[in-house]
C-alpha cells in the first residue's frame, strides 16, 4: 500500500470513529441514564437526534438501551469496513463475513471505550480534579454500573479500591478471547 492508501486508511478510521463514538456515547448516556442537562449529554444528543430521531419511530429501545443508536453504529462499522478493504484490497468482502467482524468491531470499540474510561476514573481518583467538570459525573456514571458489581464482590485492602483494576483486566481478556477470535471468524467468512 503506498503513502496515500495509509494516509487515507487513517482518515477513514479517525472519522468513522468518531461517528461511532457519538452514537455508542448517546446509547450509553441513555442506559446509565446521565444527567440530560449535562453540556456533554446535550451536545451528543443534538448531534445524534437528527438521525436517531426518525429511526426511533421504526427501531424501538429495549430496557433503556437505544438500539437505533446502536444499529446506526453498527451500519458506520459496515461502511468503514467497507471501504477499507476497498482501499486495501480492491475487492469487497463476502456479506457474512462483513457483518460478523462489523459486529465484532463494534464490541472492541464498547470495549476500548470502556477500558479508557475506567482508566480515567480511576486516575482521577487518585488526583484532585474539579468536580463541577461536566466530564467527571458523566464518566462516573458511565463506569458505575461496571464497577459497582466488583466493588461488592472485592474486599477493601487497606482502603484501596481494587474494581477498576479487575475491571480493566477483565477488558483486556474479553478483547483477546471474544473480539479477536470472532473478528477472525469473520475475516474467514468475508474471504
Amino acid at each position: 500500500m503506498g503513502y496515500f492508501a495509509n494516509a487515507a486508511q487513517i482518515l477513514i478510521q479517525f472519522v468513522f470513529g468518531a461517528i461511532i463514538g457519538l452514537f455508542v456515547l448517546r446509547m450509553l448516556a441513555e442506559a446509565v441514564r446521565a444527567d440530560f442537562y449535562n453540556p456533554i449529554c446535550q451536545f451528543l444528543y443534538r448531534t445524534t437526534n437528527p438521525v436517531l430521531t426518525p429511526l426511533r419511530r421504526v427501531v424501538p429501545t429495549f430496557r433503556r438501551i437505544n438500539l437505533a443508536a446502536l444499529l446506526v453504529a453498527w451500519l458506520v462499522e459496515v461502511l468503514k469496513l467497507v471501504l477499507l478493504f476497498a482501499l486495501a484490497a480492491g475487492v469487497l468482502p463476502g456479506l457474512l463475513g462483513l457483518v460478523v467482524m462489523a459486529l465484532a468491531e463494534l464490541i472492541d470499540f464498547l470495549l476500548v471505550l470502556y477500558l479508557a474510561l475506567v482508566f480515567a476514573w480511576a486516575l482521577m481518583s487518585f488526583l484532585s480534579v474539579d468536580a463541577g467538570h461536566p466530564l467527571i459525573p458523566l464518566v462516573g456514571r458511565l463506569v458505575e454500573p461496571l464497577l459497582r458489581p466488583l466493588r461488592r464482590r472485592l474486599p477493601a485492602l487497606g482502603g484501596l479500591d481494587f474494581s477498576p483494576a479487575v475491571a480493566m483486566l477483565a477488558i483486556v481478556l474479553a478483547r483477546v478471547l471474544l473480539v479477536e477470535p470472532l473478528f477472525d471468524f469473520g475475516r474467514r467468512l468475508a474471504l
